[in-house]
């Protein structure tokens, strides 16, 4: 009997399938998304498989839940708990504008507006507690709570993340007041500095807990009763957790499709040999671009999602509008405009022949034969004339050929793209001529070429499974469990006992573990932004800062002549690793190099070959393209 690893990833347009047999076969299936359940899609695709329910070993999940909840600002009812004189946070933000140069665009409305917090008579400060927390205060406190209805409590002091405390006391009489209650301390979700930051994160956790934790229940009820195994879930860290312990850190699966997608490959590239690379992915409804790093997909904490930022560790990805179902339009100046807003999968591209009636990235292509209609996946059947005349309604309107305008469609897309690639890479000093573009999802191969040509880059891997190579990043992950404390020192204070003290602790905390990661956000005394520097138990603080000066000089290209501080230590514990071999999907003949202009039609995806590229196939499958210098 075959025992499959599954990888699932829900996007806006597709829902994409990877199964890995034990001797390495890989089945890939690709589904249409169901975005009014998305557990719908999940199970669609596993039926499409084909697989008894007994075959499968492992579900891995991607979900964008997390994501379309912040976007559509569907989460639960919160009241915050912060302390007295601090309860404007979430509208003060940054002080940043949303908009450099638009002076009238606001910031979106915070998760808890102003009338739902609830101000805390208590005080602590660096030095320590000034004004306790006494049982009077608790209960005028959980009165004022229970007045709003909460679904969800937060609570957010001051200097919690050095010392938690009131947090924990308050926690505790808030549960034993309220029957009930679920209270979400930032003590517990992100003990670090930066009371903006962690106020925002922890209210990100309460909104999103309730509907993440339903539809995570719902999935795995769903596909308990038809036989198969309880599924995991991608976290945006590119780790997976069960599904009732990703319930409980529904923040950290913000980014939990995408996150497949590095690994798959980071993963793809080593077995050829690449080290650094940039990643695109271009699906249905969005571009997500990555960086590869010394083989290993860069992370870092914080990042904004739809304008909350959530400040827990991620693999870095910039997401821009441009996918294959991305709008063209014309705005009131005349000028053609593509995205942000996308068909989707509902009505998707007019092509689709689903009622879309405006064109798309998807359209573009298919008039200019960049896709074979015939082959298109996901149980689509593709009209060449409905992408022609939405095409050409477009190009009436500007008043240009009907070829011109589809070219035109294009290279808007690719623009927003390129602008997320440099974002990626540039402002973090990688240059991306160093680097091998890995270009998946069903639009990657398409753009590839020309989004390298715009970064002056010479080569770009498509990989064997590029259309759904997200869900064979979920296939092959393993589990991961991240925790962190607050430090606040300097490094030359620290010994190698006491870094060795703090390792032990956060390994404690995590649990077994097969493999364990340390890492040192750190910074120059003074500095407003940290790095991420690895650190082991046999470190001491001169070695993390020898680390630091490193990799500060490698991503700003200067050092400064001041101490080191360390902000916090985090801690990864990693499951057992899926060692798989790849095999080929079939997508590279034999016949041997292949000279651009020249579309190929892959399993699930189309590649581009343009003018002055050669493509050469790849044993594991997938092809590797040069440009000529």
């Amino acid at each position: 009997m075959t025992g499959y690893s599954v990888g699932i990833d829900v996007g806006g347009t597709f829902t994409d399938l990877i199964a890995v047999a034990e001797d390495g076969r890989i089945e890939a299936r690709k589904v249409l998304s169901t975005p009014g359940d998305q557990s719908d899609g999940v199970r669609d695709a596993l039926r499409a498989l084909g697989a008894p329910p007994g075959n499968i070993r492992h579900i891995v999940h991607g979900t964008t839940v997390a994501t379309n909840t912040l976007l559509e600002r569907t989460g639960t009812r919160v009241v915050l708990c912060a302390t007295e004189g601090a309860t404007d946070l979430l509208e003060l933000r940054r002080q940043e504008r949303a908009a450099l140069y638009d002076l009238t665009r606001p910031h979106p409305d915070p998760l808890v507006p102003h009338e739902r917090v609830v101000p805390v008579p208590e005080r602590v400060e660096p030095q320590g507690i000034v004004k306790p927390l006494d049982a009077n205060g608790v209960r005028r406190v959980a009165q004022k709570v229970l007045e709003h209805a909460p679904d969800v409590i937060a609570v957010a002091l001051l200097h919690a993340f050095h010392d938690g405390r009131h947090e924990r006391a308050l926690g505790a009489a808030l549960r034993a007041l309220i029957a009930g209650a679920d209270v979400v301390l930032s003590s517990e979700v992100l003990p670090e500095i930066r009371e903006y930051e962690r106020t925002a994160t922890t209210v990100a956790e309460a909104y999103l807990r309730p509907r993440v934790g339903t539809y995570l229940r719902r999935l795995a009820e769903g596909l308990a009763q038809a036989g198969y195994p309880a599924p995991s879930v991608m976290t945006s860290a590119g780790g997976m957790r069960s599904a009732s312990d990703a319930a409980q850190a529904a923040a950290s699966l913000a980014l939990s499709g995408p996150a497949g997608g590095v690994h798959g490959a980071a993963r793809v590239a080593g077995e050829v040999g690449v080290r650094d690379a940039l990643t695109i992915d271009i699906g249905g409804t969005s571009a997500d671009a990555g960086l590869v790093l010394g083989g290993e997909p860069l992370a870092e904490p914080g990042g904004s999602i739809a304008g909350v930022p959530i400040a827990l560790p991620r693999v870095l990805i910039e997401t821009v509008s441009a996918g294959g179902g991305s709008v063209a339009w014309i705005d009131s100046g005349g000028a053609l405009r593509v995205g942000p807003r996308s068909a989707g999968a509902q009505p998707g591209p007019a092509a689709f022949g689903r009622g879309g009636t405006e064109a798309t990235v998807t359209d573009a292509h298919i008039v200019l034969g960049n896709i074979d209609p015939a082959r298109m996946s996901g149980g689509v059947t593709l009209d060449p004339a409905a992408a022609a005349r939405v095409v050409g309604e477009l190009a009436e309107r500007a008043g240009a050929p009907v070829e011109r305008i589809a070219q035109a469609i294009i290279a808007a897309a690719d623009a927003a793209v390129a602008r997320a690639l440099r974002r990626v890479s540039v402002e973090r000093g990688v240059d991306p001529r160093r680097c091998t573009l890995v270009a998946f999802g069903g639009g990657g191969p398409l753009h590839a070429c020309a989004l390298a040509t715009q970064l002056g880059m010479t080569r770009i891997l498509i990989p064997p499974h590029a259309g759904v190579l997200s869900a064979l990043g979920l296939a092959l992950a393993t589990e991961r469990r991240d925790v962190m404390r607050s430090v606040m020192r300097r490094a030359d204070q620290l010994d190698r006992a006491t870094i060795a003290e703090m390792c032990g602790e956060l390994a404690a905390r995590a649990g077994e573990a097969a493999e364990r990661r340390w890492w040192a956000h750190a910074r120059y005394v003074g500095q407003g932004h940290e790095l991420d520097v690895a650190v082991t138990p046999d470190d001491d603080g001169a070695a993390v800062a020898a680390r630091f000066a490193t990799l500060h000089s490698a991503r700003a290209g200067f050092v400064l002549e001041r101490p080191v501080e360390i902000v916090s230590v985090r801690h990864a514990a990693f499951g057992p690793a899926r060692d798989v071999r790849l095999t080929s999907d079939g997508s590279a003949p034999s016949s041997g190099p292949m000279s651009g202009p020249a579309v190929v039609t892959l399993p699930d995806a189309a590649m581009r070959v343009e003018r002055g590229w050669t493509a050469v196939p790849l044993t594991i499958g997938g092809w590797m393209m040069e440009r000529a210098t």
